[in-house]
């Protein structure tokens, strides 16, 4: 690690401590790289908070980066507990917006003009400042009402310098924290780079909102703003400026309420069985009311995508859960999850059974959607089975669109209007056209794997005469075996280390010991050897030892409070 690197270790480690995270923070070895422990005591406010709540300040404090990350992890409840997603939906960015005059250069460097080449006119008030960007209302040369979103100077090289940060933390937790076999914290780290990045060009929005307008061009009663192509670029986008009230501002009849959950629920479908681009975060901040009930999306940073295959695999799940056939559910939630060892397929489906039937003992019109999705992500974490990041981000979206919907209009019921679009889809899938083009896919991933065959086969007997075929067996007792017999080894050479210094003390009081300046000489080395290697072994075995003194990590998600240090 650079210097600049080591200072931030130091600044996260002391806020880790600060928000009762010491001890996480001691097992990962960070005061050893530091060189010294920082004194710092725990803030009142951590220790009377939950630890998703302490987390999250965590978080907050860290600066954009982790408030990023805790954003994206926030759309993962494969990935944590509710009460830890429900607490990092709260992270807001609180950022000083940057002086106009960096608008208007970062404007022009992207740009390749100067901005009044450009605009007629931009306010100076930004209409929004967040920790990547800042949104300014403007007039173009032709008139045009647009809002510009600026990348705020300096924030990619930022990110970059905290994610090889993040890095480094996360293989040093995967040294001392036990479960990291479903989502290493290396993995987790490496996806958040991809989704960081992908948020930090803005070319990427602008194709998502493209992208958009052409899939919802047919459907009069929602709107998505226009691109202005030529006034964008990958750190400045200018969009369609749009009036409205956000939805949940907004004075509404109960029968307007009903029209408009309609057509929320209408395109939510839309974009899920037709599309297979679907809005991923819906809160009610990004759904805009305007005039004849017609709705406007906005904020096209995170958005889902699904293949044919698994809009299919999605309408079986639902179905599936409506006729609560658990084997069927847990068919296909193996089947689309990558598990990372063998599963107990008879306790999944057994597990996922008493969930269906704790959820579904009422009307499906009354289903609580959340806590269902919520428990059926868990059990799959808990069977080892790692679910695609796209159906998390669509469990999330579902929750946020569920929320807006009870709140519009409680009568609705969601799996009634859903059917008619799942029905559709299925059809689709029974086409002549479809069952030819799908049985000709088959047909060729079975020529491919029919041809890598005998590759494979003479790779496995090259292997096999060149020594290098190996045969993996697991056995958790061994292992727990080998553990126990290096504690005892270890056990074992502390107390040969206290006969040390027994043995040292007798020579060093015997009647005529080896005397050096008054000093017995023999005792003194017996003493200070045995002292040292007792000490060298402890640590290493509290601190340093691998396999040894690893930490489970969920003794740190659950509710505790903090020591004080």
């Amino acid at each position: 690690m650079i210097l600049q690197d080591l200072n931030r270790v130091r600044q996260i480690s002391v806020i880790a401590v600060r928000h009762g995270f010491g001890e996480l923070a001691e097992r990962a070895g960070l005061w050893r790289i530091l060189g010294r422990k920082e004194k710092v005591e725990v803030s009142p406010e951590a220790q009377r908070a939950s630890t998703a709540r302490r987390f999250r300040m965590l978080l907050s404090d860290l600066g954009p980066t982790f408030i990023k990350l805790g954003q994206v992890l926030s759309t993962r409840a494969d990935l944590l507990p509710a009460e830890y997603i429900d607490e990092l939906s709260l992270l807001q960015d609180h950022v000083v917006p940057i002086p106009l005059e960096q608008v208007h250069a970062q404007i022009r460097e992207s740009l390749g003009k100067e901005v009044q080449d450009l605009f007629a006119q931009i306010d100076p008030v930004p209409l929004a400042a967040a920790s990547i960007a800042q949104v300014h209302r403007a007039i173009t040369l032709q008139g045009d009402e647009v809002v510009v979103k600026v990348q705020r100077p300096g924030i990619a090289a930022s990110i970059d310098s905290d994610l090889g940060v993040l890095r480094s933390l996360a293989r040093l937790l995967e040294a001392v924290v036990e479960e990291t076999g479903v989502y290493t914290p290396s993995g987790i780290v490496d996806e958040f780079d991809r989704a960081i990045h992908e948020e930090l060009d803005f070319i990427n929005e602008a194709n998502n909102i493209r992208a958009f307008l052409e899939n919802h061009r047919e459907r009069p009663y929602l709107k998505i703003p226009r691109v202005y192509s030529e006034l964008s670029s990958r750190t400045v986008l200018t969009l369609e400026f749009i009036r409205g009230v956000k939805i949940n501002q907004a004075q509404l009849a109960e029968e307007d309420r009903k029209v408009i959950a309609q057509h929320i629920l209408e395109a939510s479908f839309r974009q899920l069985f037709d599309d297979g681009l679907f809005h991923g975060d819906p809160h009610p901040g990004n759904i805009l009311l305007l005039e004849g009930n017609r709705l406007a999306l906005l904020d096209f940073g995170v958005v889902g995508r699904l293949t044919r295959p698994m809009q299919e695999t999605l309408v079986m799940l639902c179905l599936a859960v409506a006729l609560k056939d658990s084997d069927s559910v847990a068919r296909i939630l193996y089947r689309v999850g990558v598990p990372d060892a063998r599963a107990n397929l008879v306790g999944f489906r057994n597990d996922i059974e008493g969930i269906l039937g704790q959820h579904l003992a009422t009307t499906l019109g009354q289903v609580d959607t959340r806590s269902l999705l919520r428990d059926l992500l868990d059990l799959a974490v808990k069977y080892r089975i790692r679910i695609p990041k796209e159906y998390a981000l669509l469990s999330r979206a579902s929750v946020s669109t569920e929320g807006m919907l009870r709140s519009l209009y409680p009568e609705m019921n969601i799996i009634e209007v859903a059917l008619p679009y799942a029905k559709e889809l299925l059809a689709g899938r029974y086409d002549p056209s479809q069952l030819q083009g799908g049985l000709m896919r088959t047909l060729l991933r079975f020529q491919s794997m029919a041809a890598d065959l005998p590759t494979q086969l003479s790779q496995i007997l090259l292997d096999m005469e060149s020594g290098k075929f190996t045969v993996t067996v697991r056995a958790d007792q061994f292992e727990k075996l080998n553990e126990n017999l290096r504690s005892a080894a270890v056990i074992a050479f502390l107390g040969l280390c206290a006969c040390g210094f027994i043995v040292g003390a007798f020579i060093a009081f015997a009647p005529k010991p080896w005397m050096y300046g008054g000093v017995p000489v023999l005792g003194v080395v017996g003493i200070a050897l045995a002292a040292a290697l007792f000490g060298a072994v402890l640590t290493w075995y509290l601190f340093g030892g691998r396999g040894l003194g690893k930490v489970r990590l969920s003794r740190f998600l659950k509710k505790q409070k903090p020591k004080r240090r």
